[in-house]
């Protein structure tokens, strides 16, 4: 067991939710992709409200904006952590990093084809 695992109930929630917050704040401050995201969430989420779809439709358009959020946090995990370990070439390297980028580009490319589906 984990000496960090030590707290239960709300303590464990609360602690929780500040490394979360940190989490996001660290994301915002120190990538630019995170805050490149952040704003096209700014002006995607409010659009969708203009368009005459369901209520399920927008939570899609909504939900896949949010999924590149959440997909853009764990690429920039995966990097973080490889340069971590050490900032020298090395192919195993250099394939976690392609494949969190890659990740991002089917979240991107799932924006555009939902938001095209349901607009078109």
């Amino acid at each position: 067991m984990s000496p960090f695992k030590g707290q239960t109930g709300l303590k464990r929630i609360l602690n929780a939710s500040g490394y979360s917050m940190a989490g996001l704040r660290a994301a915002f401050t120190g990538e630019a992709a995170f805050r490149q995201l952040v704003l096209l969430n700014v002006v995607l989420i409010p659009l969708s409200f203009f368009f005459s779809v369901s209520r399920v439709e927008r939570a899609l358009m909504i939900a896949v904006c949010l999924l590149a959020l959440i997909v853009e946090l764990l690429n920039s995990a995966i990097e973080a952590a490889i340069d971590r370990i050490s900032l020298d070439l090395h192919p195993l390297s250099k394939n976690a990093k392609d494949m969190g980028s890659a990740a991002q580009f089917v979240a991107l490319s799932l924006i555009a084809s939902v938001w095209a589906v349901i607009l078109l």
